[in-house]
């Protein structure tokens, strides 16, 4: 399939590569407007609506994230991926943080990872991508290069993992997130993760990896890259399943079983829509308990015991829904007394290393 009727922007300071990649885009039925640095990318940007933007990491008068910054504030949503010879994972985590959907490392050996990138990004059907293992994202491909290094060097492996952590607070529309998560070596075996999905809908998810290695860094950015995946195709009109925990974690198995990491993860999954505070829930593993907190202490909410994400028999996660009253709020706890006991005295701080500490922590939504 020709990538016919895309408008695309590529921003590239390599003449010969640019004019490689633009020809064999042009070949393939996209209208591909070129330029040269950010500063020139981001006038283009503002002059045309383009489907698409692929921009180089490194380049003169203005990067390409900060090129992508700007665009994201100028006008959000619009697809983009990063090319890059840097191969640094702050990079690639920089990248996912402000919006890109795919990471493709130079010298890129073959021009259909671009063109199978790009049909991601505006997502086209996965039937009609080229196949390569049925990894729903190059960014895989591309992060698994620097999965020995992080198993071999603990302080590249913790300051990954530690830029994907949110602040302790997060403020949305009608909502606040808390957290706290204590770990006790320099990755932590826990993550969370939280976003608005859109001005009716807000998620959360924690998540625990086995085992608790370098890996979990690993792992920690690869669960980030498929959710918000996920994220962009709720966002352009093509699948609720980010607003589906049951779904959502249906997905995450599988992808995170073939990820090759050799990892399993608890993980609960929750989505609040705003209208009726109406609270969806989902889980697997046994990790974690979810709560109702209110002025007379926690409430359990019951959810089925089920198998981790990962694991070779896994048939699906728990599921529960409720619907919060005024005052309460909706709480993700690992099972440690001292986590609870902490949850109940609204003591967020977010990430934390305590070594003489138990690992886990806990995470709370508050309506407005």
């Amino acid at each position: 399939m020709a990538l016919n009727e895309l408008t695309i922007l590529f921003v590239e300071d390599d003449p010969v590569f640019r004019k490689l990649v633009t020809s064999y885009l042009i070949s393939r039925g996209a209208k591909v407007v070129e330029a040269d640095d950010g500063e020139q990318g981001l006038n283009s940007f503002k002059a045309e609506r383009f489907d698409l933007v692929i921009a180089d990491l490194s380049m003169p008068k203005l990067g390409g994230l900060d090129m992508l910054k700007a665009m994201n504030q100028y006008r959000p949503g619009t697809p983009s991926i990063i090319i890059s010879g840097n191969q640094a994972m702050s990079d690639v985590i920089e990248a996912l943080r402000h919006g890109a959907c795919d990471y493709l490392v130079k010298p890129v050996s073959d021009l259909y990872l671009i063109e199978n990138a790009i049909r991601e990004c505006v997502n086209d059907s996965l039937e009609d991508s080229l196949n390569f293992d049925e990894q729903e994202s190059l960014s895989y491909l591309e992060l698994n290069e620097n999965l020995a290094l992080l198993e071999q060097c603990g302080e590249a492996a913790k300051s990954v993992q530690q830029q994907l952590f949110p602040p302790s607070r997060i403020e949305y529309s009608g909502v606040v997130i808390d957290y706290s998560l204590f770990n006790t070596d320099e990755v932590s075996a826990h993550f969370i993760d939280t976003a608005m999905i859109d001005e009716n809908h807000v998620m959360m998810y924690m998540a625990h990896f086995h085992p608790h290695d370098n890996r979990a860094a690993f792992a920690s950015v690869l669960l980030k890259s498929f959710v918000n995946h996920k994220l962009k195709l709720y966002r352009n009109g093509i699948s609720q399943s980010i607003t589906e925990p049951f779904n959502m974690l249906i997905y995450l198995n599988d992808r995170m079983s073939k990820s090759g990491l050799g990892i399993v993860a608890d993980m609960t999954y929750i989505v609040v829509e705003l209208t009726h505070y109406r609270a969806a829930i989902a889980q697997a593993g046994s990790e974690f308990r979810c709560y109702l907190k209110n002025s007379e202490g926690l409430s359990p909410i019951a959810l089925a015991g089920s198998l981790q994400l990962g694991m070779a028999n896994w048939s699906k996660p728990s599921l529960q829904f409720r619907t919060l009253q005024f005052g309460e709020k909706l709480c993700i706890s690992t099972v440690v007394n001292e986590h609870k006991q902490q949850l109940l005295n609204n003591q967020f701080h977010g990430l934390v290393h305590k070594p003489d500490s138990k690992p886990g922590g806990y995470m709370q939504l508050s309506l407005k």
